[in-house]
């Protein structure tokens, strides 16, 4: 029978701010990646240098983690990714997330432990069977459906496949987050394109472009901007975690490497909320229908539930930006915090904040912060209203720091920001 702690919740941390949010919601685990040898290294922001500060800041809040170590390798690069790999071990990161050989091969011979990516499409039993020699745990195809991931499970456990600490193999699956045109991410559009591999982690998302199709026969274009053919929705399994858990999954995988630090907050805060509610059998239609309205709040592409149900190109997009109904927008800075009172005391750099509305403090040691002002005073005189240069206080239930940035949540609404660009 399956049990709560069985199940791990896995966020992104691309940056301090958001490894810090992870771990703040309630993650299990994170996983994350270097400026180098990682598939979203445009946006990353850790070195070599920052695995002992990242595995001890996760290890004291008994959260796991992962590094990505899931690009192509060349030869040029070799020497390179082992020295990437032998720090993992020095650091003692739990484990790496793999796709070539040449990595999985070196982890597993100075007894790193490694977690084969999702790149693999692993699709069936024989390829589990083979891939168990070398990893304890896997992530599956991400175009699989929930009765071909539970038919793996359950022959996982029939046939023992274990890996290679002598457990059984693990499976690892994605619940939420940016879903690709290509088989499993493997694509090479970018790279013809734009010269900028996917495969190395530098794609440039030509499928979430606007483009004309030219009929050959006749000459004739047609233009499809707005209609982005090739950009899949975004993927949120919330109204269907019970299945994928029941499915055997161990694992549920978030997106977002690439994205803020409140998406990570909202995202997991939302996920283990939910999951907690699977186990205490209180997991309801209306519980279900808030957590969507939460995740309609931050970045996403319109959501789907992927291929789990077999149906996901019933849900593609036809938008390439953000159709969060919500977005924040800079105040400025916290100056200091007084956690004897819980008061915060910020500099307005830009726009305007009244009271009663909602901001966001965002910071390296802080991660997220929600927080509705009240009780704003500025200069020491009680107001409903500040503006650009002010010296602001209220009250701030959980402590923030000097230098986070502070940012004012507003409403967004993307069909009419789209609608003005084209004017």
């Amino acid at each position: 029978m399956i049990k709560r702690e069985d199940i791990e919740i896995l966020a992104p941390a691309g940056s301090p701010q958001s490894l810090q949010a992870a771990i703040n919601a309630g993650c299990d685990a994170v996983y994350f990646g270097v400026k180098e040898l990682n598939m979203r290294s445009s946006s990353h922001k850790f070195d070599l240098d920052d695995l002992n500060t990242i595995t001890k800041q996760c290890h004291s809040a008994g959260v796991k983690c992962y590094l990505a170590l899931n690009v192509l390798v060349y030869d040029n690069e070799l020497e390179k990714m082992h020295k990437v790999i032998d720090a993992v071990k020095k650091s003692e990161v739990d484990a790496v997330i793999s796709f070539d050989f040449s990595v999985i091969k070196y982890a597993r011979s100075i007894g790193v432990e490694v977690h084969i990516s999702t790149q693999h499409s692993i699709s069936n039993i024989g390829a589990v069977e083979f891939f168990s020699q070398w990893a304890d745990r896997l992530v599956l195809a991400r175009e699989l459906t929930l009765e071909q991931i539970k038919f793996i499970t359950n022959e996982i456990k029939n046939r023992k496949i274990c890996g290679p600490k002598g457990e059984l193999v693990q499976i690892e699956a994605f619940v939420h987050g940016a879903m690709c045109v290509s088989v499993s991410g493997r694509c090479g559009m970018s790279l013809y394109m734009h010269n900028s591999s996917a495969n190395r982690g530098q794609c440039s998302q030509p499928c979430r472009r606007s483009y004309t199709v030219t009929d050959k026969a006749t000459g004739k274009a047609l233009e499809i901007d707005n209609e982005y053919v090739m950009s899949p929705e975004d993927l949120c399994t919330i109204g269907a975690l019970d299945e994928i858990i029941a499915s055997g999954v161990v694992s549920l995988k978030i997106e977002g490497r690439g994205r803020s630090p409140e998406y990570v907050d909202k995202a997991v805060s939302i996920y283990k909320e939910a999951v907690d509610s699977i186990f205490e059998k209180d997991y309801t239609d209306k519980k279900i229908e808030k957590w969507n309205e939460g995740l309609d709040t931050v970045f996403h592409r319109g959501l789907s539930d992927g291929f789990y149900r077999g149906k996901a190109f019933k849900y593609w997009a036809g938008v390439a930006g953000s159709r969060a109904k919500e977005k924040k927008e800079l105040l400025g800075i916290v100056n200091r915090y007084y956690p004897k009172i819980k008061v915060a005391e910020i500099t307005m750099q830009s726009g305007e904040l009244s009271d009663n509305e909602e901001v966001i403090f965002i910071g390296v040691k802080t991660g997220v912060v929600r927080q509705k002002v009240v009780d704003m005073h500025v200069a020491g005189k009680q107001k409903s209203n500040s503006v650009k240069s002010d010296e602001v206080t209220f009250a701030v239930d959980k402590k923030v720091r000097a230098g986070d940035k502070v940012y004012k949540v507003v409403l967004n609404d993307p069909m009419k920001a789209r609608k003005a660009t084209q004017q």
